[in-house]
């Protein structure tokens, strides 16, 4: 490809990014914020119609799928109410999620707005039982710093995540209502994206500052959309850019795609685009504008108090870059830092760290032995996760006063699993020292030439855990 001459083309573009947050109950009532694998208790069937938003005109995206006039099923459960039904008002917005999403605003330099008001976006593709989607603005005007320059972050909403879709057809989709009504963040940047790589930059910024705070991880959490012009033409939007792979290469071809069109005199359609597993893209519907907007008519104003922001600041989470390179100052590799972040297993290694300042022997304690244990058990390791993550404390106790030594931690966690008690699990029988010491010698004058660890290897089969790894070769040495 060409390279891209992006000042000349007069390139605009910024980042919409949607993020689920890891709240207990689901935005606006009492269900809990969880996706489920089974299949619906109950099927609703419904019809859904475009109507005229706060300025009194019917949104054109809204018109292009109401004309689609397809029928729309929904699976609900036991863990859905009539909320997601919408079938009962809304309740009062759910205070964890609001915290949640104060912490992003300010972890982007943002304006808390103090009164801000829910308002209802319309949606009529068969995702929100109601036809709108609820969203309300809680923060603007912040910033993130790049490479390239500052980043503006105009916005940040939190609103209702969508039904999750089981099919679709050409007069009927199938949705789930497990998702609908999860927390979700949108942050939402001006239009200061430079390039392409840039882009890219941006993405992963904002990724870094949402991990650092109380969100899911995993497929389908996370949503990024691009917004792409040139020339000052139309506005082009490009959903699912999840893909950091084809990332670059997605926006290089949407742009080479809008100067062409430009080249020829052909106007760039304001259009929502799919980008597609080659990094191209495919028309999806017209873009949506402000004439979806209406305010929610059953929930008051929203007032986030002065308390609620300074619980927040109180509590704010160090970012995940500074997290990982305060776990690198205390000695642990790039591998395991990753799987900590991977297993989300920070917060159970700061807690253990209290009892043990032992930074990699208690990683490889909660990271790497539970499914070597398990293993070895033929046990499922969720289950013996549970059981050892609920006796790491006082095994590293008993570490701590002595009665076990580092070489025990991983036999006394294999005792554990196989049903031993925590106290019997920690009653290691220690031999005299004189004794290994004694044995050290014989081995080391009945068989010479053979190196440190063949002797560690002799020494530890003949006492087994019962002494230091550490304590051997020590004596080894001396006879070497």
């Amino acid at each position: 490809m060409t390279e891209i001459d992006y000042k000349k083309l007069k390139f605009k573009s910024g980042l919409e990014i949607h993020q689920q947050l890891d709240s207990a109950k689901k935005l606006f009532c009492n269900c809990p914020n969880v996706l489920r694998k089974d299949e619906g208790d109950y099927e609703v069937n419904r019809k859904l119609h475009a109507v005229a938003g706060e300025s009194g005109e019917v949104d054109i995206a809204a018109s292009h799928q109401a004309s689609k006039d397809k029928d729309f099923v929904y699976q609900g459960y036991d863990s859905t109410c009539l909320v997601e039904l919408d079938e009962e008002p809304p309740h009062e917005i759910n205070k964890e999620a609001l915290k949640i999403a104060v912490q992003i605003g300010l972890l982007m330099n943002m304006k808390i707005i103090p009164i801000t008001q829910v308002m209802r976006k319309t949606v009529v593709d068969g995702s929100n039982t109601g036809g709108f989607q609820r969203t309300l603005l809680v923060a603007r005007d912040g910033f993130i710093e790049t490479e390239s320059g500052k980043v503006v972050i105009d916005f940040l909403y939190l609103e209702e995540d969508a039904a999750r879709i089981v099919s679709r057809g050409d007069k009927k989709d199938v949705y789930k209502l497990d998702r609908l009504g999860v927390p979700l963040v949108e942050v939402v940047t001006a239009p200061d994206v430079k390039n392409a790589e840039h882009a890219k930059e941006v993405a992963l910024h904002i990724g870094n500052v949402l991990r650092s705070c109380k969100v899911k991880r995993g497929i389908g959490t996370i949503r990024q959309d691009v917004n792409i012009s040139i020339r000052d033409e139309n506005r082009v939007e490009i959903k699912g850019m999840q893909d950091m792979n084809i990332f670059i290469e997605a926006i290089e071809k949407e742009v080479s795609r809008q100067e062409e069109l430009s080249d020829e005199g052909k106007a760039t359609d304001m259009e929502v685009r799919n980008v597609l597993s080659d990094a191209t893209t495919k028309y999806m519907r017209p873009l949506p504008g402000s004439a979806r907007m209406y305010p929610e008519t059953d929930l008051p104003l929203l007032k986030i108090h002065r308390d609620l922001i300074n619980e927040a600041k109180r509590d704010l989470p160090k970012l995940k870059t500074d997290v990982e390179e305060d776990l690198k100052g205390k000695g642990l590799g790039e591998d395991m830092i990753k799987l900590l972040f991977k297993q989300d297993k920070l917060e159970l290694l700061e807690e253990l760290l209290k009892v043990v300042n032992k930074p990699e022997l208690v990683a490889k304690m909660i990271l790497m032995w539970p499914k070597e244990i398990a293993k070895h058990a033929d046990k499922d390791l969720k289950e013996v996760s549970k059981l050892l993550e609920d006796n790491f404390g006082g095994v590293l106790v008993a570490l701590d006063k002595g009665k076990i030594s580092e070489s025990d931690i991983k036999k006394v966690l294999g005792e554990i699993v196989s049903g031993k008690s925590l106290d019997e699990a920690t009653k290691i029988e220690k031999v005299d020292i004189g004794g290994v010491e004694e044995f050290v010698m014989k081995i080391v004058k009945e068989k010479p030439g053979m190196n440190a660890n063949a002797y560690m290897g002799l020494v530890m089969k003949e006492f087994g855990g019962k002494v230091s790894g550490k304590e051997v070769m020590g004596l080894i040495k001396k006879y070497l």
